[in-house]
């Protein structure tokens, strides 16, 4: 029955090879409210060399390894989870594996190479720093081992290396969150007297996935903003302030963007970066461009009890991804809302393209959905499936 399954999605593949060639999926404008956020990945597509003879390969002897950023997020978690179920429907070999934490970047190389070096049918890969992975990745394809990126891509890859990358429109679903923020803050910055702050804490400055989200919610409520008459700045971390499309002068600005890193990607040290915007008496709003930062901001809210739904009355915190604790604070009005992603889709989807190299197919870059939820459509049938735990 498995084979069955396995000739069945083959075959689809290589008919959708034939109608749509090898090119890239198209690109689509960034999402609105609940739109899904979509744009072609980030990485190259490539033609899939076989890491199995096509005609001789047999389902159960392919044999995939699959690192993930870390175990210790619920996001992780529901990734794994669809890899896992990938391999139960398609009768493969899967194992997967990431350090504890996504600023672990040197073990995760380590088992990376690891791996490359026990020679599996192809890695799945979501690297936690997009260049710190160059070298193994020229391992692999040295060693004729496929590698398939999930959630973020490696765009400086070695060519050929790399031959699909699955990730959300990173870029499209930050300028999302900052549609929907600016629209509930629009009234209160136009009626300002005085320059208001736009705070934003991003775990990390190294992964493509979290620098193109914060840097798609700068030039986004920039680009909103400036449409208003407002003068805009960014101010804050070297890397968001020199990477947004205009940071503008702080001196003259009528809404200061101030974007905060912490040391480390935990909760805690991502608490204390937003509790030292949240104290700040012209913040308006804060977006946390991922689970562990928008953890962190509602962690800091703890103490500071500033979070809420009310503009101009509440700060109104902007979140990624999902979880019992982003979504409890959402539910309770804490958290203004959020963008979510698919990663157990991502997962399925990753073995799958493995698989489909596997025997041959040509692959390329796909696209999956980010979605924004409030406490008014969070239940919604094409968002619920999406907010694990």
């Amino acid at each position: 029955m498995k084979k069955k399954v396995l000739a069945t999605i083959v075959s689809a593949a290589m008919v959708a090879t034939l109608l749509a060639g090898c090119g890239a999926a198209a690109e689509q404008p960034a999402a609105q409210e609940a739109a899904p956020a979509k744009e072609e990945a980030a990485a190259p597509a490539a033609d899939a060399a076989p890491a199995a003879d096509a005609a001789t390969a047999e389902v159960g002897d392919l044999d995939f390894k699959i690192v993930v950023k870390s175990f210790q997020s619920s996001y992780w978690q529901a990734a794994v989870q669809g890899v896992n179920q990938a391999a139960e429907e398609l009768g493969v070999k899967v194992e997967c594996n990431g350090p504890n934490a996504e600023s672990d970047i040197a073990d995760q190389v380590n088992m990376l190479t690891n791996y490359i070096n026990g020679n599996p049918s192809g890695i799945g890969l979501a690297a936690c720093d997009q260049s710190a992975c160059l070298d193994a990745l020229q391992m692999a394809k040295d060693a004729g081992i496929p590698v398939v990126c999930f959630d973020s891509g490696c765009p400086d890859a070695p060519e050929g290396s790399v031959l699909s990358t699955i990730a959300t429109d990173n870029y499209g679903a930050g300028a999302t969150a900052a549609e929907n923020l600016y629209k509930a803050l629009k009234d209160t910055i136009a009626s300002a007297s005085a320059p208001v702050r736009i705070g934003e804490v991003n775990q990390e400055s190294t992964s493509e996935s979290i620098t193109l989200r914060g840097l798609g919610f700068i030039d986004k409520f920039s680009e909103l903003a400036s449409a208003d008459g407002k003068k805009v700045a960014v101010v804050g971390n070297e890397f968001y302030v020199n990477g947004a499309k205009d940071k503008g002068d702080e001196a003259t600005a009528d809404v200061i963007i101030e974007v905060a890193v912490p040391a480390q990607t935990t909760v805690e040290l991502c608490a204390t970066e937003a509790s030292a915007i949240m104290n700040k008496s012209d913040v308006l709003g804060i977006f946390g461009s991922n689970q562990v930062a928008a953890e962190g901001i509602l962690s800091a809210n703890e103490n500071l009890n500033k979070l809420g739904t009310e503009a101009g009355k509440t700060i109104l915190a902007a979140g990624f991804d999902a979880g019992s604790v982003i979504k409890g604070a959402i539910k309770d009005g804490k958290m203004f809302g959020a963008v979510t992603q698919s990663p157990l889709a991502m997962g399925k989807t990753t073995v799958e393209t493995l698989v489909k190299i596997a025997y041959g197919s040509s692959v390329s870059d796909i696209a999956t959905d980010g979605y924004w939820y409030d406490n008014s459509n969070m239940d919604a049938p094409d968002i619920a499936p999406n907010l694990y735990d």
